[in-house]
Formats: C-alpha cells, structure tokens, sequence
C-alpha cells in the first residue's frame, strides 16, 4: 500500500477527478489515487465529487437529473486554470483505462445522489469487475453511506471496503465489522492518536485526509496511519517515502 494517496488525482495541480488529474497524480509520482464515482440520469458511472457540475465545470445542473452527453457538454478545466479548458467530466469507464495505462492503484469512493445508492454500488461493482485493468492491484471501495457498501458487499464480497467518517464514532468497530471492511478513513484534523492506536490495535488500516502539510503527514504515520490522502501529492513526495 502506497503511503501517499492522490486526493481526486491531484487536486491542487490540476483539475480534480478529472483526466488531466490522474495524469498530474502520475507524473507527480504517487502509486495511488483516489476519486468519487456517482451516476447520470442514465445511469452512467461518472467521477465527480459534487451532486451539481456547477463549481468544477463551466455548467450547471443536478448530476443525477443530466444525462452523460449533457455533463459532457461542460468545460471541466478552465475553472482551475486556462490550460486545462478542454477537460471533460471523466466517465468511470475512461478512468479506469487510463489507470490502467498510468499503472495507479485506486480507492474509488462511492458517492450516490440520494435513492441511489443500491443502483450506484451496482453499477460501479460491474464496471470494476468487466473493466479493471490486470495489471493493477484489486480497488478498495469507500463510502461516507453505509447503504452503499452493504449492497458492495453483498454483490462483490470480494472487494476491499472502508469505512468513510469524518470523526471517529463511538461505534466504529461495530459498523466496521458488520461491513466486513478493512479499514476507516478519517478526516485528519479530527483524528486523535489515542483513536489512532485503537484502530491500529484492533487490526484495520487506518487512513486519513485530506493531507497537505509535510509536518502533519509525518506526525500522523508515526500515530501509526498507514497512508495519507494528499491535494498536492508534489510538495509531500519531496519529503515523505512514498
């Protein structure tokens, strides 16, 4: 497992979920990425991170009302920088060919608009299982919504899960266990290293986000987290082993 994990690809060098992400991500010299994957109207897998297209696109709209051809309309690049304009919300399907050809290992989250998410964890298991690429080591799937990983894990209980939260519950090993996931990703400035131990002692992994500061990457790989996800995958590469 990769310590440093491209959050979104890179989401502070290039458009975020976006083609030019992922191919920023490798360049920069992370092994990993991470993304969200939700669906359009007609029931597309698509990675995008918001329910609407409108902050990381020059449209607006409601994903989930919007067919694919529609969000594809968009401009995907020029909101970050003039010299993306031309990028386009990625289907999942193009996503995965290109990791496959970047070798990246994923975490892909799913993020399903609300009444989806039996239908997103369907869709997402049976592009992984016809489109993952062989050379790659086996996804991890996440998600913030239980639903979605029950119905994972019972149509792919062969897929790696992890348990998506922003704080650490109460009852995290409970909900862990009942999802048979493997491990917890946590919003790092919530996440306490008395939790961390804890979670490490039990035997999940423990990963955490969404990290940018050397200083505090390194703080949190010596409470015993086994990777970070990363905006700017450049600036930690320069001092954190990969």
């Amino acid at each position: 497992m990769a310590r440093l994990i491209g959050h979104r690809g890179a989401a502070r060098v290039a458009p975020e979920n976006t083609l030019a992400g992922f191919r920023a991500a490798a360049a920069c010299g992370v092994r990993m990425v991470e993304f969200d994957v939700r669906l359009t109207r007609d029931l597309i897998p698509i990675v995008l991170h918001d329910d609407r297209i409108d902050r990381t696109t020059d449209g607006q709209g409601d994903a989930a009302r919007m067919t694919y051809a529609e969000i594809r309309r968009h401009d995907a690049g020029s909101w970050f920088d003039p010299r993306f304009r031309g990028e386009r919300v990625p289907s999942f399907s193009e996503t995965l060919a290109l990791l496959g050809e970047l070798g990246l290992g994923a975490i892909v989250e799913l993020k399903p608009a609300s009444g989806q998410e039996a239908e997103t964890a369907e869709r997402v298991v049976e592009t992984l299982r016809q489109e993952w690429p062989e050379n790659l080591p086996s996804p991890t799937l996440s998600s913030f919504r239980s639903d979605a990983l029950e119905v994972a894990q019972r149509v792919a209980p062969d897929l790696a899960r992890a348990v998506l939260v922003k704080k650490v519950p109460s009852d995290w090993q409970t909900r862990a266990d009942a999802l048979e996931a493997v491990a917890l990703h946590v919003d790092h400035r919530y996440l306490k290293s008395s939790e961390a131990a804890s979670i490490r002692d039990a035997g999940f992994g423990l990963f955490a986000y969404t990290v940018n500061e050397p200083d505090r990457a390194e703080e949190l790989f010596n409470w015993g987290v086994e990777a970070v996800f990363t905006d700017c995958p450049d600036r930690l590469l320069a001092s954190v082993a990969s």
